[in-house]
């Protein structure tokens, strides 16, 4: 059984961690279930473990915040759907690159439920959505833009952090950071991409994807 926990308002950065912690350590205990937990933070920088000094860029803009997830920087912020996963990948096969593939679809399949095509591209973490509106890469290709990040970590097969989908966030927020070090592709959002879809929109897509992906 999955907990689904929707939290209000903007909850403080490590108040969420050591709950994620308190959380992972029971869940490995089979003292509770497994969870999702949407939410939303302040304006804020995470620094995952591979990140790179020099691609925060703006360091004084927002409060920064060392992390032990996978990745490099990333944005949280008001507009922006965070949703934890805490699951047992042990029971679930044991097999990361297998977890991160339906963190993925999950992104994809929730994306698709407003007529979004989210694709993934090899070596850019996260889920990119072409701009044929926009000019071209240098080498003549469709420009494209990050609308979801994904960062996970495991203590004893049991994951956290998780996903994050932009939904109405300021855009301009992801100017202090190189997001997850990539320089040349933008950030955009649903309602950025001319869609008025709220913040329940997204919760009722991301429960029905969910359910779809990981309960089949």
């Amino acid at each position: 059984m999955v907990e689904w926990i929707t939290t209000p308002g903007l909850t403080d950065y490590r108040t969420a961690e050591a709950w994620m912690e308190d959380r992972a350590a029971a869940i490995a205990a089979g003292m509770a279930d497994e969870c999702v937990w949407l939410l939303e933070h302040p304006a804020l920088y995470t620094a995952g473990t591979s990140a790179k000094a020099s691609d925060l860029t703006d360091p004084d803009r927002f409060p920064v915040y060392p992390t032990k997830r996978g990745g490099q920087y990333t944005y949280h912020g008001p507009g922006q759907r965070v949703a934890y996963t805490l699951l047992d990948v042990g029971k679930r096969g044991r097999d990361v690159r297998c977890f991160v593939r339906n963190l993925e679809a999950w992104v994809i399949d929730t994306l698709d439920s407003f007529n979004v095509k989210g694709e993934i591209r090899n070596g850019r973490v996260g889920v990119w959505v072409q701009r044929p509106e926009k000019p071209p890469q240098p080498d003549g290709s469709a420009a494209e833009d990050k609308i979801a990040a994904i960062g996970i970590r495991l203590r004893k097969w049991i994951s956290f952090h998780g996903i994050s989908i932009n939904v109405e966030p300021e855009l301009d927020h992801f100017t202090g950071i190189v997001p997850c070090g990539i320089t040349e592709h933008g950030v955009t959002s649903l309602v950025d991409l001319g869609l008025p879809v709220t913040m329940d929109d997204v919760d009722v897509a991301l429960r029905r994807s969910f359910d779809r992906v990981f309960e089949a």
